[in-house]
C-alpha cells in the first residue's frame, strides 16, 4: 500500500512515528508543517494534498477531523476511485475512517491501526455498525469488480431493512453473511461470478477478476480489431469483460502496436511467453500447422490463456484477424 501520513504538531509527529512502526511494510511518505520538520518528514504545503490524493492508496491524517475534511474536500470524486482517508487524533486514542471506508479499505485500515495502537476504531458505516453484509467492502477485499455502483447502493440500503437473496456460479460456503439468504429470484439480489446472466429483476454482479484472455493476431492488427474481437467473444459466451485479469500472447507479439494499445486503453495487463513455455502447457488444444510454422507452437491463444490458469472456458475463436481464447484462474467464494 502506498500511503501518505500527515501530522500538524509535534505531538502528532510522535503519533505518526507510532503509526510507521505499526505498519512498517507499507510505502510511506510523511509530511508535517515546516516549523515541526524533523528527519523522515517532508515539508507540508497545500499542493501535497492533491498530489497525494491522486497518487496514494491511503491518506492518514493525525489531527482534527475538521482539518482533514477541509483539506481533502476539493479532491473528492468517487467512491470507486478515491483513496482511503483515515483521521487519528494527536494522542492516538481514536481512529476514524472518513472516506472510502469499503472500496478504498479505510474501515479495515482503521480497525487494523486501532488494534496495533491500542486505540478505538470509530466506524460509522451502517452495514458495519449493524453487522450486515457489505457488498462493496467484500468486493474490494476479494478482488471483484462491481457491475453497477447505483445497484450496490440500493443493495446496501435494502439489506438494512431485510435479507436479500444471493447466488453464485461458485459453491457458496455456509453460513452466508448476515443480511443474505440463498436464492436465485426476486426484485433485487446479488450474483457472484463472471457470467452476465441476470438472476433477479435487478442483479448486482460481483465479478472476480480471474479470466485470462489468450490472443493471437496477424501482423499490423489495429487496436480496435483486438478490442472488438475480445468484446465479441465475451458477449457470445456470456462473460463479463470486467473479469479480465490479463491478456496473454507469444513473445513474437510483444512489439505488436495494436495489441499493446488495446491493452493499455482498457487497463488489461499484458503478458508474453516464449514458444517453449507455451509448448509446455498441458492439455488438448486446437492445432494449426500455419501457426506452428510461424511461431513454433501449434496454438498460441489457448495455450497462453491456460498458462497459470485452472481451466479453459472458451476455445480458440477467430474474429477479423484476431484469435481469442479464455481461461479461468482458480477462485472460491469466501466469507468472513
Amino acid at each position: 500500500m502506498r500511503a501518505a501520513l500527515f501530522a500538524f504538531s509535534r505531538g502528532g509527529c510522535v503519533t505518526a512515528r507510532r503509526i510507521l512502526a505499526a505498519l512498517p511494510e507499507e510505502a510511506w511518505k510523511c509530511y508535517t508543517m515546516p516549523r515541526f520538520e524533523e528527519p523522515g518528514f517532508l515539508p507540508l504545503d497545500k499542493a501535497v494534498y492533491g498530489a497525494s490524493f491522486s497518487a496514494m492508496d491511503a491518506l492518514i491524517i493525525v489531527g482534527a477531523c475538521g482539518i482533514a475534511v477541509r483539506e481533502i474536500a476539493p479532491y473528492v470524486k468517487s467512491k470507486k476511485t478515491d483513496p482511503a482517508v483515515v483521521c487519528i487524533d494527536e494522542a492516538g486514542r481514536f481512529v476514524i475512517p472518513l472516506l472510502s471506508g469499503h472500496i478504498g479499505g479505510a474501515n479495515a485500515l482503521a480497525v487494523e491501526l486501532a488494534e496495533k495502537l491500542g486505540a478505538t476504531a470509530v466506524v460509522t458505516t451502517a452495514t458495519d455498525v449493524r453487522g450486515k453484509f457489505s457488498v462493496d467492502a467484500w468486493a474490494a477485499r476479494h478482488g471483484c469488480a462491481i457491475s453497477d455502483m447505483g445497484l450496490a447502493k440500493a443493495v446496501s440500503a435494502a439489506i438494512l431493512e431485510k435479507d436479500i437473496p444471493l447466488c453464485s456460479q461458485f459453491s457458496l460456503p455456509a453460513p452466508l453473511p448476515e443480511g443474505t439468504f440463498a436464492g436465485e429470484s426476486g426484485p433485487l439480489g446479488v450474483f457472484i461470478g463472471w457470467r452476465t446472466k441476470a438472476h433477479f429483476a435487478r442483479t448486482l454482479r460481483l465479478i472476480p477478476r480471474v479470466l485470462r484472455v489468450g490472443v493471437g493476431c496477424r501482423r499490423g492488427i489495429s487496436a480496435e480489431a483486438v478490442v472488438r474481437a475480445v468484446q465479441t467473444v465475451f458477449a457470445e459466451n456470456g462473460l463479463d469483460t470486467a473479469a479480465i485479469c490479463g491478456v496473454c500472447s507469444i513473445d513474437l507479439k510483444q512489439d505488436e502496436a495494436g495489441l499493446l494499445a488495446a491493452c493499455e486503453k482498457n487497463n488489461w495487463p499484458v503478458h508474453f511467453y516464449t514458444a517453449q513455455q507455451l509448448r509446455d502447457v498441458a492439455g488438448d488444444f486446437t492445432p494449426s500447422d500455419f501457426v506452428r510454422s510461424v511461431t513454433g507452437v501449434d496454438n498460441v491463444c489457448e495455450r497462453a490463456a491456460l498458462l497459470d490458469a485452472e481451466k479453459l472456458i472458451v476455445q480458440k475463436t477467430a474474429r477479423d484477424g484476431v484469435t481469442v481464447a479464455v481461461a479461468a484462474e482458480h477462485w472460491e467464494v469466501r466469507f468472513g
